[in-house]
């Protein structure tokens, strides 16, 4: 497999080498192809993503990713938004699941998936930007609605219950979301329900045991996940994966944090859980569990960073899960 090592800005720096360095442990046969993209380059040459930094992703794989700063300069264009238009990566999918010994605000056990259109919506790009008065276009087509709901029905055959978030008592193109969304999942004979996304968002830090597959759009899905990460113990815990017919892209989903950066201290659990994910998505089972159960093992060992209360660097924690799998987990 040919990997793309976009490490990015801020702390994206520091958790992408450690969540290499769990990786190497596997002894997996993966060439690794370093790239330099980001705010970071910006600033040097003009660019964030270059035409060339795009044709060698587009000669890998799969990229791993770390983390963007992104400035408010009406120059700057998204990177994430051109990979993610670019590779057509129309799923974003994030795991959340309560890991080994970490404080929850709940107090309940919860496993369940939140399924986001990755390419339109408010993140669609169609923007005007005047004197007085900007304007976002939010786009929803059929065919992003029909394929983000088929992912969301693949993965509700697993695990049970499926649940559309909208907001169409006020949006029509919700309306439309969700209609696609509901004919897809009859289609495949999937149950499913429906709730606005205000309502999820309540429901979803009160009772988060009741959900299993959350599907939605774009920017609900952006925002639902954040509210996820706070229920599951924080955004230093949380992986990520963006999926299309040909590419795939893990990242932690939280940002550059620029206020630890360089201070070896930001949390590589996130980076180190997409590895997994990507080790999933290759076909690589075994050695993805290898990762879960190392991870849940430092934790349980109470080798932490500071997020969670603990006194370990970003080097430690990634040791001690690389250590756990060179011994066969313990």
């Amino acid at each position: 497999m040919k990997l793309a090592i976009a490490p990015g800005d801020g702390i994206g720096k520091e958790v992408i080498p450690a969540a290499l360095f769990v990786l190497d442990a596997l002894g997996l046969d993966i060439e690794k192809i370093p790239l330099d993209i980001g705010y970071g380059k910006w600033e040097r040459t003009g660019s964030a993503l270059s035409d060339d930094d795009m044709d060698i992703i587009k000669g890998c794989d799969c990229i791993l990713f770390g983390a963007i700063t992104t400035p408010p300069d009406p120059g700057y264009k998204s990177v994430l938004m051109r990979l993610r238009k670019e590779l057509d990566l129309y799923a974003n999918i994030r795991p959340f699941v309560p890991l080994k010994k970490v404080t929850l605000p709940c107090a309940k056990e919860f496993d369940f998936v939140i399924i986001r259109e990755n390419t339109e919506g408010m993140y669609s790009g169609v923007e005007e930007l005047h004197e007085n008065v900007a304007y976002t276009t939010r786009v929803i087509t059929r065919k992003g609605s029909e394929r983000i709901a088929e992912t969301a029905c693949r993965l509700a055959k697993e695990r049970k219950k499926l649940t559309i978030v909208h907001k169409a008592n006020v949006l029509k193109s919700d309306s439309f979301f969700r209609d696609v969304c509901m004919g897809v999942a009859k289609k495949n004979g999937i149950s499913y329900n429906e709730m606005l996304v205000d309502s999820m968002a309540y429901d979803l830090v009160l009772h988060p045991q009741k959900y299993d597959v959350i599907l939605t759009t774009n920017l609900f899905g952006d925002i639902l996940s954040d509210v996820a990460a706070a229920v599951a113990g924080g955004l230093g815990l949380c992986p990520s994966a963006n999926i299309g017919e040909r590419y795939a892209l893990f990242e932690p989903i939280h940002g550059s944090a620029p206020d630890i950066a360089g201070k070896g201290i930001a949390n590589p659990i996130a980076a180190i859980l997409s590895v997994k994910m990507m080790l999933e998505w290759a076909g690589w089972e075994k050695e993805a569990a290898m990762v879960m159960e190392a991870v849940n093992s430092a934790l349980l060992d109470g080798i932490t960073t500071p997020d969670l209360g603990g006194k370990y660097s970003t080097k430690d924690v990634s040791t001690a899960v690389a250590t756990r799998i060179s011994k066969g987990v313990d």
